[in-house]
Formats: C-alpha cells, structure tokens, sequence
C-alpha cells in the first residue's frame, strides 16, 4: 500500500505546466501551433488520430500530380522519411511516424497523439509569452502565428497567392490541401492560463522572440525553425533552473529576482580544469531538485487548503477561479495556522498508515520527522516528500536533460557515458544568442545589427542569461578563483573565441583585447516593426 492519490498528486500549473517528462522539442513546437491557431486552445483532431504512416503520405503525393509533378516513389519516400517527418525510433526497428516536423502550422493536424506528446511544455510556453509582463506577448503570438501559417489564407485555410515560401514549406501546405478532407480539427478545451511564476524570465523569452523574428527574411525558414527549436528549449531549461532557487525563497517569503549564475563549458572536452568547473555548476542545479520538490509539493497542497477553505466558506475563490501561486503562498501567514494544522492533523494519520506498511525503514525515518515536534503542515509535507522525492528526482532529471538537449545540437548540458553531467556551450546555441546579441536599438524604435565587442557579449551573457564563461559565478557553489581556476578561465575564454571564429563571427584583426571584435553575419538597417 503506498500514499493515497490526494497524497501523492504534485503538480501545479501555477508553478508550471510541465509533466516532468523526456521532451522532444518538435513534439513541443508541434503541440505549440494549435494553439497560436485557436489563441491559447489545443486542437481535437478529428479522423486519423493515430498519424498517418510513410507509405501512406507516398501515396497521397504519387495520387496527386498536379502538385506534386515527376515525383519518383523511391525518392519521395526517403524525402519525406529524412526531411519532412518526425519519427520516432528513427532507423531502428519500432521506427513510426510521429508526425510531420513543425515547418508549417497546420503540420499539427497530422501528428499520432500518443507518439507526439508535448507534455504540457506547449502550454508553458504559450502562456509564458500571452502573460509577459511588458504587455507584448499577445503581439508575439501574432507574430509567431504568421510565420508559422505563412503561405496560407487564414480565413479558408487554402494557399495564399503571391507568397513565396521554401520547398519543404511548400510540401506541407500541398500535403494539408490534400489531407484535408481526410484530417482536420477542431478547437479544444483551453487550460486555464496562470501567469508565469518567473516574470522576468518571460520578459526575457518575449524579447528575444522579438529579436529572432527579425531575421527572417534573412534567415531561411527551416534553419529559423531550428533556431526557434533551440530558444525556446533554452528558456523552457532556464526558467525551470531557476524556479528551483525562486520557488523555495518565495515559500521562505522572500521577494526579489534571485541571482543564478551557470559556469559552461565551451570547449567541452571532458577530464580538463574547465570541466570540472562545469561539473560541479550543474552538480549544484541539479543537487537543488529535493528542495523544489517539496516547494512543488507545499503549493500542492495549498491549493487543497484552498479548495477546502471555499467549501467551508471561511475563503472566497478569487473571480477567475482559480488560486495563483502567490494568494496561495498566503495561507502560510501566521493567520492561517489554525487552518493548516487542522488540515494536516486530518491528512497525517492516513500517510503514516500508508508509509509504515510499505516502507521496512519507515519508522525510524517517520520517527525522526516526528521527533523535530514540527507543526502538523510542515510535517505532512516533509514525510510526504521524502518519500516521492526519488520519483519526481529521476523524471525531474530526465526533463532538464531534455530541455537542455543534452548530447545534441544546441546542448547547454553533456554526460559522457560513465561521467558526470557538465554544463556546455554548444555551437548552435552560441549562434543563436549571438544573432539575438548583435542587434541593437537605432534610437526611433528600431532594430539594426552591429558589431559587438567579445568581452561586451561575454558580459551580455552574464547579466542576460548568467552564463559564465571567463568568470565563475558569485555563489553557487563557487568561492574565489585560485590559481588553477584563473588558468582555465582564460583557457575557457580562449576557446570562446575560437568557436566564434569557427561559426564565422569573428576573425583576428588584432592581439589588442578591446579590438576582438564580433561581425554581424546578417545585415538588417531598421528591420522590422517598431516595438
């Protein structure tokens, strides 16, 4: 017998979204368009729910000539398997289509559902951006929407004339012509959309939307794509990283914006000086897991407070129904303590039960809690999480790496096979965040690129995102340099500036160090909307 279900359930939206999972960031992009479509809404889909398999697709573009011309059966399968779909098991058996990639809006239609599953990232970056605080995040969402559904008429859903778009964008919107008599959808039950706990982390993530959006008459559509796969895996890991510092200050009563510093590898070779500052960085994010569990596990059950004190009348629920983190953070208050005790006294007995039977060890561990004479709450929430805390650990675990797609491109995180976690500087997402860097306000409001210093970038990167790469950050686990650290420091700094010569950023014009300068790759004089 183990803790009952009202026990056990963790999760808050108010916290975030998240199902604490193993992400795939075209499965999140995938599950994110119908809601730029329905304005916040998934999206039911109606006939075919399970995908389409590849033989299928070969068919339905063989079938149709008139716009899909001379193709050749072969061909056509290996593009669609390589370019155009999402699979999972990719080349080993088990391989199934898990839908098409996200180059086009309406690519959603056409994903199985039960291999295509965002998670609940789809919402938290969704509400993320509408709930910005700077009140820009409704116009992003536009924005993403016409980028995302370009080539399309958005009232009949047909090809748009006189738009130009790239092949595989065109295939998509083909296909969607094709199919969709066969798939479509309809608009779904939409969550309700609590604001993001972290709100400069959504200010953050809307600003730099804003600035890569401005590329993309540059850029082309499918390495925008990627560029926007990247972004939003970065900030998804971020904000989570640091809702595990946020999280317990504020339980603790604490205000402000908490200072969080992460120490990356850029060579990233594993067993150097740099990498053991790298290791014990991530060591130090990650060892913070236990602490936001409980916090996770506290607000929980607030809200079960909350609920219950509605029930009773002695609270009202506030007009949109539903308690945020912060007026649930409330019933902490010192006037509020009758109502926790009473609340927990009902609750503890069933736990202890619970624990006692299914646990060997469990009653000296019980003991112990009970021993510290904690008040009633604090108790039901420590024996409650430390007994779920190695399962939401692991899958807590597994959704960071994700996140921070570690091994792949774009990796803020690596693992050798038989070493510890490091945090990285991958290529692709130093290309990315130097793209959003090099472009500055002209002064009427609007965007140009220009030429940035290496060490203003470095420490862009520092106050922007506290990523560090040619110092250690303040705290977090870090005290003064030594003489080891201040040679891989600048051994760090070094192979920044190799690897942005290497992307083809930055070329030697002089030994000079306020000369290493960083060239925009794309040119953009005032580009874009005034914001």
């Amino acid at each position: 017998m183990g803790l009952h279900r009202q026990d056990r359930e963790f999760r808050h939206p108010g916290v975030s979204f998240l199902d604490y999972k193993q992400l795939d960031m075209d499965r999140v992009l995938t599950g994110l368009l119908p809601r730029l479509w329905f304005r916040g809404s998934p999206s039911v889909v109606i006939g075919q729910p399970d995908g389409i398999p590849i033989d299928a697709y070969v068919k339905e573009i063989l079938e149709n000539q008139d716009q899909f011309q001379g193709f050749d059966p072969a061909m056509t399968y290996r593009w669609l398997e390589t370019n155009l779909l999402d699979l999972v098991n990719r080349g080993r058996p088990g391989q199934a289509v898990a839908g098409l990639r996200p180059l086009h809006g309406f690519a959603y239609r056409y994903r199985a559902g039960k291999r295509s599953r965002p998670y609940g990232a789809d919402d938290q970056l969704y509400w993320m951006i509408r709930h910005e605080p700077g009140g820009r995040g409704a116009r992003v969402l536009d924005d993403l929407k016409q980028f995302f559904f370009a080539g399309v008429d958005g009232r009949t859903e047909t090809p748009a004339t006189g738009v130009t778009v790239d092949v595989e964008t065109q295939a998509l919107i083909n296909l969607a012509q094709i199919l969709r008599k066969k798939v479509t959808d309809r608009e779904g039950k939409a969550a309700y959309g609590y604001p993001p706990l972290d709100q400069e982390a959504a200010r953050l993530l809307v600003t730099d939307l804003i600035r890569l959006l401005y590329h993309q008459e540059v850029i082309p559509r499918s390495v925008l794509v990627e560029h926007l796969k990247i972004l939003f895996a970065f900030h998804l890991a971020r904000y989570h990283l640091r809702l595990m510092r946020l999280l317990p200050q504020r339980i603790a009563g604490q205000t402000g914006d908490p200072a969080c510093g992460f120490f990356l590898d850029v060579a990233g070779i594993p067993g150097t000086p740099v990498a053991a500052l790298a290791e014990r960085s991530a060591h130090y994010w990650y060892a913070r897991m236990p602490e936001f569990i409980q916090g996770t596990f506290t607000v929980r059950k607030l809200d079960d407070l909350a609920a219950h004190l509605v029930r009773t009348n002695k609270r009202r629920r506030p007009a949109d129904g539903v308690f945020g983190v912060p007026e649930l953070l409330q019933l902490l208050e010192p006037r509020y303590r009758a109502d926790r005790e009473a609340f927990a006294k009902s609750r503890l007995p069933r736990v202890l039960d619970a624990v006692q039977e299914s646990e060997e060890d469990a009653d000296s561990a019980i003991a112990d809690l009970v021993g510290l004479k904690l008040d009633a709450f604090t108790t039901y929430i420590e024996i409650i999480s430390s007994c779920r805390v190695a399962f939401h650990r692991k899958y807590l675990t597994d959704c960071l790496d994700a996140l921070m797609l570690k091994n792949r491109p774009g990796a803020m995180i690596a693992q050798p096979r038989r070493g510890e976690r490091r945090f990285i500087f991958d290529s692709r997402l130093l290309e990315v965040l130097l793209q959003l860097a090099l472009l500055r306000p002209d002064g009427h409001g609007l965007l140009r690129t220009e030429p940035l210093r290496v060490d203003e970038f470095l420490e862009e990167l520092r106050e922007t995102y506290g990523l560090y790469i040619d110092r250690l950050p303040p705290g977090d686990g870090f005290g003064a340099p030594t003489l080891t650290d201040q040679a891989a420091l600048r051994a760090n700094r070094a192979a920044f500036v190799a690897k942005l010569r290497e992307i083809g950023f930055y070329s030697d014009l002089s030994d000079a160090y306020l000369t290493q300068t960083i060239t925009p790759r794309y040119l953009l004089n005032s580009a874009g909307p005034s914001r």
